[in-house]
């Protein structure tokens, strides 16, 4: 049990971690600040759903042909008015609209950064009442001053400023990177302020979890096919058979492997073969965080923040977790091309 007074707060994390910046002057610290107020609320809400007129939804489709839920609108109104207002981000790019919101306005159009974000990850789950999420990528802007542009967001993930996730679960968490480790805080409901529970986050080196939707068997590449095979064999040097969890929200599967050491895997398929999830801000986003925990992500073929993004809905296969088990995956879709 931490001692109140060793308690140190998200705010007095980022501060502390400023020093590492000799040219830092607080944008970013306030930025995350701004992500942090944001998702307390949207928290807030969530807990309350079953309580109020905010489950179900809205009769619209998104961008992606989604049926938006009322929370996932609540969500992302919610994250825009709070960086609109902070004045440290210009423009953002997020799940839920077509095209880049770009802020002119006396509080943002010099914002030195722009926001990738999926605000709240895995919604569908949201009746269900399992572990949704927020995922954030934070660039550094490239355009002129001025309302943000759609080429300060299309970067490809090695630009990445910082990046994050919030958990809203059992409890909720904010796990976030600037490049020098992966760092988890958990939010005090009693105070309503994150405080600093999982410092320096790896994947174990033990891991034995494999996530995937198994469902869609049919429709996998020949190497995934092998790949799930592999998983499936009695092997007590590599801890095989692994076991398999699959949740449905990327939030949640990853944060379940990166705490006890797993692979996600959301392949592409004969139906989708770009795969579901967008290249922006969910895969650039999560794969950063899984390369400063020590893991890797990749499409099978090509690292993940390598990807010179086109669009900014753009899709990708993607394959996260611990080194060796990414590796495997490769390997075997490699060995399959070969052979076609």
């Amino acid at each position: 049990m931490v001692h109140r007074s060793q308690i140190t707060t998200l705010t007095q994390f980022i501060i502390q971690r400023q020093s590492e910046y000799p040219h830092a002057k607080g944008a970013m610290t306030r930025l995350l600040n701004d992500i942090a107020t944001a998702a307390k609320i949207v928290n807030r809400e969530i807990n309350a759903a079953g309580l109020v007129d905010i489950l179900g939804t809205v009769g619209k489709e998104n961008i992606q042909g989604e049926t938006q839920k009322k929370l996932d609108v609540f969500a992302n109104d919610m994250f825009i008015t709070a960086l609109k207002g902070g004045g440290e981000c210009c423009a953002i790019a997020s799940e839920e609209n077509e095209k880049v919101i770009s802020f002119s306005n006396e509080f943002s159009e010099l914002g030195k950064y722009v926001v990738a974000m999926d605000p709240l990850d895995g919604s569908s789950n949201i009746e269900a009442n399992v572990s949704i999420g927020t995922i954030f990528s934070i660039y550094r802007r490239v355009t002129e001053a001025g309302g943000g542009r759609q080429e300060d967001l299309l970067q490809p993930g090695i630009h990445l400023a910082a990046a994050g996730y919030i958990i809203y679960g059992s409890s909720t968490m904010l796990v976030y990177t600037t490049g020098k480790g992966v760092n988890g805080f958990t939010l005090d409901p009693s105070v309503g302020i994150f405080c600093l529970s999982h410092p320096d986050m790896k994947f174990p080196t033990h891991a034995n979890i494999y996530s995937i939707n198994e469902g869609n068997y049919i429709f996998f590449p020949e190497g995934v096919k092998k790949y799930i095979k592999y998983c499936q064999e009695n092997d007590s040097e590599t801890f095989r058979p692994y076991t398999s969890r699959y949740i449905g929200s990327l939030v949640a599967d990853f944060h379940r492997n990166l705490i006890k050491g797993g692979i996600f895997l959301y392949p592409g398929t004969t139906k989708n073969p770009d795969g579901k999830l967008r290249l922006l801000y969910e895969c650039n986003p999560i794969a950063y965080i899984a390369e400063q925990a020590g893991g890797k992500a990749s499409t099978g073929f090509k690292r993940i923040l390598e990807i010179e993004p086109k669009t900014l809905h753009q899709r990708a296969p993607f394959f996260v977790g611990p080194k060796h088990m990414v590796q495997k995956v490769e390997a075997f879709m490699m060995e399959s091309q070969g052979n076609e």
